[in-house]
């Protein structure tokens, strides 16, 4: 029992919760009981997820706060430095990659990582990451909130590239359609609204944070179920996932490296290259599903193509967690 709780007091200190394990359960409960998730039907799992998208992009929509966003907009440096990592590093870098993943049987695994790639920052975690590191807290939440609104735009562009190559079938109209009633209509109807429902919205946002994430576990339940209702998995062994996780922390580990390095550069702030570290690192699961459902529906290949996504947002929050403890030290040392 002691080391039980070590383990689960260590897990708290990475600042992981209940979520990643929650992920993993669905993905186990997906390969044992596909069957729910691959029910159709007004109120099947699927129709309630893409309900339930509509209402976090909302939700998210009434809790932004324009003063506090656009506070520190004349850090135009430290800005442009996080978006370009964001969304042309990440997706050269993936391009790069793109021999490494030989042959049809590798094809969706790439995808999944290219995909991975074009994803906007995540929004709360880098923020409470930051805050806790120490870092700039308004230049966090400025630039998760501005990746998050042009990922909306970004991403699909960026796989519009890839899958019209040649070898996909790849329509963006019906995309841009959907993603402009699913997502984007409802988080301009929730920013209108900020003014008079903000203050709630912000104050329960520990509340609503719930109903997003059992979004996304319904999201990785359905995607993962019509994936192991297809056997796509199948031919993937052990070694190969774990040489695919080997590949996502190196990736991980040249961004980190390149930001320090820019950052330097430039002569910013600690906290300021704080910001750029977590904001620039990390990708955001939210968008990640709900896009790929988005782009790709809930076919037997979406599981897969959400692989590289889980595995990476498992691997920033144990990461980011232990670098914001060391970084906290550095600015309050016990």
């Amino acid at each position: 029992m002691k080391v039980v709780k070590l383990i689960l007091k260590q897990i708290r200190i990475w600042g992981i919760d209940w979520f990643v394990p929650a992920l993993l359960l669905m993905i186990l409960l997906a390969w044992i009981w596909p069957e729910m998730g691959l029910e159709t039907g007004m109120f099947s799992l699927k129709s309630l997820a893409g309900a339930g998208i509509s209402v976090i992009f909302f939700l998210y929509g009434l809790r932004l706060s324009y003063k506090q966003v656009f506070s520190c907009i004349s850090h135009w440096k430290l800005h442009l430095l996080i978006q370009t990592i964001t969304f042309v590093v990440f997706p050269l870098m993936a391009l790069a990659l793109r021999n490494a993943f030989p042959g049809e049987h590798y094809r969706l695994l790439w995808l999944g990582c290219f995909f991975l790639a074009t994803l906007p920052s995540t929004v709360s975690s880098a923020v409470v990451m930051v805050s806790l590191a120490g870092g700039n807290v308004p230049a966090a939440i400025f630039n998760a909130s501005f990746s998050s609104i042009a990922g909306l735009f970004i991403s699909p562009l960026w796989m519009g590239v890839v899958l019209n190559s040649g070898v996909h079938d790849f329509e963006m109209t019906p995309v841009i359609l959907k993603l402009g009633y699913q997502i984007l209509l409802p988080m301009l109807a929730g920013v209108m609204l900020h003014q008079w429902f903000g203050k709630t919205a912000i104050r329960y946002a520990g509340f609503t944070r719930y109903f997003d994430q059992s979004v996304i576990l319904t999201i990785v339940y359905t995607s993962f179920s019509a994936s192991f209702g297809a056997g796509l998995f199948s031919g993937f062994s052990l070694p190969e996932l774990l040489l695919l996780c080997l590949v996502l922390l190196i990736a991980f580990a040249l961004v980190m490296g390149l930001i320090t390095l820019v950052a330097a550069k430039l002569d910013l702030s600690l906290p300021d290259r704080i910001a750029a570290l977590f904001c620039g690192s990390t990708k955001s699961l939210m968008h990640g599903t709900v896009m790929s459902k988005v782009i790709f529906g809930v076919s037997g290949t979406t599981g897969i193509i959400l692989l590289p996504v889980l595995l990476y947002h498992a691997m920033q929050l144990i990461i980011t967690g232990v670098l914001s403890r060391r970084f906290s030290k550095l600015k309050y040392p016990e």
